[in-house]
């Protein structure tokens, strides 16, 4: 099995776009007004408008309520990661700083409020643990 895709439901699809855009370096792909997907290496990043919750059934999903999911994106300089997001990001969570399991995290909130950890591994523990999953996405 493979972990596919995370989705994130929103009002503001534009808004979550252009900074997805602007963090990820990637441009979105738009099959619909309402739907955009960023198409990483390892995985498929969504944003839909809540209209579209309507598809999955009554009540199943709530635009902007979440806050138990973080979306992790491994880079390869979290200093140089925090530099370049300073001008994009408004909602800063966690300087970098390094985490008891070895990885040096930054944490933020995109403009719906959901919190996005950059990290990268640098312990010798961290390191390895990761190059078993090099060619996995990278």
């Amino acid at each position: 099995m493979n972990f596919a895709s995370a989705r994130i439901i929103t009002d503001h699809v534009d808004r979550l776009v252009e900074f997805y855009e602007k963090i990820t370096g990637v441009s979105a792909q738009r099959p619909a007004p309402v739907f955009a997907e960023f198409v990483l290496p390892s995985c498929t990043l969504a944003i839909a408008h809540a209209q579209t919750a309507q598809l999955f059934g009554p009540g199943s999903v709530e635009a902007g309520s979440n806050r138990t999911v973080i979306l992790e994106f491994r880079v390869d300089d979290i200093e140089a990661e925090f530099r370049r997001l300073q001008p994009w990001v408004d909602d800063w969570v966690l300087d970098p700083t390094t985490m008891p399991w070895g990885n040096r995290s930054m944490l933020f909130r995109d403009p719906d409020g959901n919190l996005l950890n950059f990290f990268e591994p640098v312990s010798k523990e961290a390191k390895r643990r990761f190059s078993s999953r090099e060619n996995l996405g990278r």
